[in-house]
């Protein structure tokens, strides 16, 4: 895992900033996860998904925004896609 320190600095790729917009995901909830995940997960070395809790909408109700990076390179690369879910269960970790 990379230091969080790092993800301050990150570049979205064309596919993914295509993902966001046509997903209707803002921009700074993607930055604000980045920066602060609720938690990382590796899915191999050098790609991590990071994701948070976002409450959004009207009425608000809560969604889990998920996040793949590429964390092999400097800065770090959003790759893939960004998506936003209300099935946080299915993703979700918890951890004792």
């Amino acid at each position: 895992m990379i230091d969080p320190e790092r993800l301050k600095n990150f570049h979205i790729t064309t596919h993914a900033r295509n993902e966001i917009v046509r997903r209707q995901i803002n921009f700074e909830d993607i930055a604000r996860v980045l920066e602060n995940p609720e938690q990382t997960e590796v899915v191999r070395a050098g790609r991590e998904v990071y994701q948070s809790r976002i409450k959004s909408g009207d009425p608000q109700k809560t969604y889990l925004i998920r996040v793949v990076v590429d964390t092999d390179r400097h800065p770090a690369e959003v790759v893939t896609t960004a998506y936003r879910t209300s099935k946080i269960e299915k993703y979700w970790r918890e951890y004792s």
